[in-house]
């Protein structure tokens, strides 16, 4: 009776190992807070959770070399004219609360997707800025139809959206499956 146990327990394994490795690669962490402030903005939570993995990997103190703050490392600038569309007063530290950190990341989202539509162009402009989305999509070798980022010319923010992209997937079947 050992050796089928054994096996049984071999099989289990196998079968859940690929299930273990993606919670562990991709933890869920502000599961209530990052659904809640998704739900308000109108975003899919996971791709918000995708959001905050990627900038700050759940880490509400980081501050990025550039000086981005916190869950969803938003800048001292788009801050300020985040703080003008909603008349709250806050200061700059506000930002390492992680209530205020992802309120902030799902509005500069929400404002990014109703701008840009797509996605993928929205994440580009969370990363390089509108304006430098706005001159990507003018230039039809990166994008042919001007909505579609086919090409993005930075290394950096072309990594970052493929890394937001590959991580939303895989919170897509996390939180699906929680």
């Amino acid at each position: 009776m050992a050796v089928p146990a054994l096996l049984l327990a071999a099989l289990l394994l196998l079968l859940l190992r690929p299930r273990l490795e993606q919670k562990l690669l991709y933890p869920v962490e502000y599961r209530e807070l990052i659904g809640g402030a998704a739900q308000d903005y109108g975003i899919d939570a996971a791709l918000l959770m995708a959001l905050v993995f990627t900038e700050s990997s759940f880490r509400p103190q980081s501050v990025s070399s550039v000086g981005a703050r916190g869950l969803t490392q938003i800048m001292p600038e788009t801050f300020e004219w985040l703080l003008g569309k909603t008349g709250e007063q806050l200061s700059l530290d506000a930002l390492f609360e992680p209530e205020v950190s992802v309120r902030y990341g799902a509005l500069l989202l929400r404002t990014l997707l109703d701008e840009f539509t797509l996605p993928g162009t929205a994440l580009a402009a969370y990363h390089a800025g509108r304006g430098q989305v706005n001159r990507w999509l003018r230039d039809p070798e990166i994008s042919p139809d001007g909505r579609r980022l086919m090409n993005i010319p930075s290394p950096d923010t072309r990594h970052y959206v493929n890394k937001v992209m590959k991580a939303y997937a895989k919170y897509e079947e996390l939180l699906r499956d929680r």
